[in-house]
């Protein structure tokens, strides 16, 4: 984990990450007085109530949140929130400082559409590259570890909680912008980890799995597995073919099986990921061959 964050390409997006997230704040969220979750939720009801600039607050939380991480969760998570604990306050408060980005739209239905855009786009790319944003993150792990408490459902709480504390002294009306914003930034979130990783599960049911098995492995270069069956009505036995492709090698596996068998049964799914020889492994054809 460590050795793979350091790398350049995972600095870079990280870093980027980072600014992508500061800059959906500065934009959208400050400029029309969103409500926000995570720790800059929490700042903004630090600003209002006990009048703390929020570029020191976060820094200071961030630091706190990373200490408590580093002893309750260890070294290695430590790691992976070092950078944009302390990377995050900074950027912040440069861009903070530019007029131009304050002034950037004040309908205040498109600045809670884009601003959970930028910032699941963001919080995504810096999980892709095995790193975390901190903040806010922290605490849930930490009760998940103590308590064995969901850490998903304890985000979703904290969230709440940080919007609720922003209703008492914000418009009533922002709090429907606040909770769009949240659900948004979490479906590209979701969306985002997936990307590029979904492959397609397909179950082939024929009198002509042996032929069918074959062009399997000779043309797609696929693997594939044999599953013992029975048929439900005939009690026939039989073998069934488990195989995982590409996407779009989904549509020739289709011509294979009706050139071979009109009458095979097929079932398709769509799974996040894959992991192994042919899709995280390379592939060894030589290996397939008589």
């Amino acid at each position: 984990m460590t050795n793979t964050l350091f790398k350049p390409k995972n600095l870079f997006m990280i870093l980027l990450g980072n600014c992508i997230l500061a800059l959906a704040i500065v934009m959208f969220i400050l400029p029309n007085n969103l409500m926000s979750g995570g720790t800059t939720g929490l700042a903004l009801i630090a600003e209002h109530y006990f009048h703390i600039p929020m570029s020191p607050f976060l820094f200071t939380f961030n630091t706190l949140t990373f200490l408590a991480g580093l002893f309750f969760l260890g070294k290695t998570f430590a790691l992976t929130t070092l950078i944009s604990t302390f990377f995050y306050p900074v950027i912040f408060s440069i861009l903070q400082k530019i007029p131009v980005l304050k002034t950037f739209t004040d309908d205040k239905l498109l600045a809670s559409i884009f601003a959970g855009l930028l910032i699941g786009f963001s919080i995504g790319l810096v999980i892709r590259s095995g790193a975390s944003t901190g903040g806010m993150d922290i605490p849930p792990l930490i009760l998940k570890k103590m308590l064995g408490l969901p850490v998903s459902v304890m985000l979703y709480v904290f969230d709440f909680l940080i919007l609720l504390g922003q209703v008492l002294f914000a418009d009533k009306e922002l709090v429907l912008y606040g909770i769009l914003c949240v659900l948004i930034s979490s479906i590209v979130i979701d969306k985002l980890l997936v990307i590029g990783t979904t492959q397609t599960q397909v179950k082939i049911i024929s009198k002509k799995f042996p032929e069918i098995n074959e062009a399997i492995i000779q043309r797609l270069d696929r693997g594939s597995t044999l599953i013992h069956a029975q048929t439900g009505y005939l009690k026939e036995e039989q073998d069934m073919i488990l195989t995982v492709i590409s996407n779009r090698e989904l549509n020739q596996l289709n011509q294979i099986v009706t050139t071979i068998d009109p009458n095979a049964f097929m079932i398709i799914n769509r799974i996040n990921e894959v992991k192994g020889k042919g899709f995280t492994l390379p592939k060894k054809s030589q290996e397939y061959k008589r």
